[in-house]
């Protein structure tokens, strides 16, 4: 699960052209540029969510749950651990203890930390831990395609099979997404695949997500031509995301994902005007106020 956070301060950092792809902005960019531009350029701070902050915690247990001997890798242990890792949380990010309120937020904590719980409770029945032996978890990758195009993320879990083989695990805490719209979910899987393939020559044998909020799982057996045809995909959107950098050219692209954006106050879309351009742009691209910078998109 790769994620970037804002400053804990809740001011924006320093703005910067970006320097390398992440699923998690390559999917950003698809779905909205203009997003893309708030997270990675300006880097606006966006509210914690109850939603979010539960799978970052649920991730926590998995993968602490493996330090544990095999026979020890029970649900009354992984329930266990739910508080010492949300109390690990807090510590990194102090900020999450606003995240349920004053008036009943120990009410709303209490119920939070139960749903958390019946997601750690429904891995076991996906999965068994007591037979797995991770190879990585929480694996940083970071290679450079040819093309220079730098691919970076987090992969939740690799497992490597006596023979060899690859498997690449992803833990979703939401529920598995309708037939038609798998090919999406599976993006980030065939972008690690393909980082994986790039950073070590071997090609995944296979691409897993376990989806905890409604007991799925989803696999798929990735083939050459597959990462092949997800590197040209990149490479396009890399070409894309480097234009609109070039001429501060982002536009919204709305959804009805737009509802639970953060940044509706500053986009166009909802009447708002999004910050001055932060970059240089090129001078035969607009040079709308003559110095080389562009004002709202």
């Amino acid at each position: 699960m790769s994620t970037s956070q804002p400053p804990a301060d809740g001011s924006s950092a320093v703005a910067a052209e970006p320097t390398s792809l992440s699923p998690s902005r390559a999917g950003d960019f698809m779905q909205c540029p203009l997003l893309y531009r708030f997270r990675v350029i300006d880097r606006l701070p966006e509210k914690p969510s109850e939603a979010a902050t539960r799978g970052t915690l649920v991730h926590a247990v998995l993968e602490r749950l493996f330090d544990d001997p095999a026979a020890e890798r029970t649900v009354p242990r992984a329930k266990a651990m739910i508080p010492g890792q949300w109390d690990r949380l807090l510590e990194a990010r102090p900020e999450l203890g606003g995240l349920f309120g004053e008036d009943g937020g120990e009410e709303r904590l209490a119920r939070w930390m139960g749903e958390a719980e019946q997601l750690v409770e429904r891995w076991f029945s996906l999965e068994d831990p007591t037979r797995l032996e991770p190879a990585e978890r929480e694996m940083f990758v970071e290679t450079e395609l040819p093309s220079g195009l730098r691919l970076r993320g987090v992969i939740d879990r690799v497992d490597i099979a006596p023979t060899g083989e690859v498997r690449i695990v992803d833990y979703k805490t939401g529920k598995a997404p309708r037939p038609e719209y798998s090919e999406g979910a599976l993006f980030q899987m065939k972008f690690y695949a393909l980082v994986i393939w790039r950073l070590k020559k071997v090609l995944p044998r296979r691409l897993q997500l376990v989806y905890l909020g409604s007991g799925d799982v989803l696999t798929y057996d990735p083939q050459q031509a597959d990462l092949e045809r997800t590197e040209r995909k990149l490479l396009a959107l890399w070409e894309a995301i480097r234009e609109a950098t070039r001429t501060g050219d982002w536009r919204p692209r709305p959804t009805k994902l737009c509802g639970w954006c953060d940044h509706q106050a500053v986009c166009p879309e909802f009447g708002g005007t999004p910050p001055v351009y932060p970059l240089i742009v090129s001078p035969a691209a607009s040079g709308e106020d003559g110095q080389g910078r562009m004002g709202p998109v």
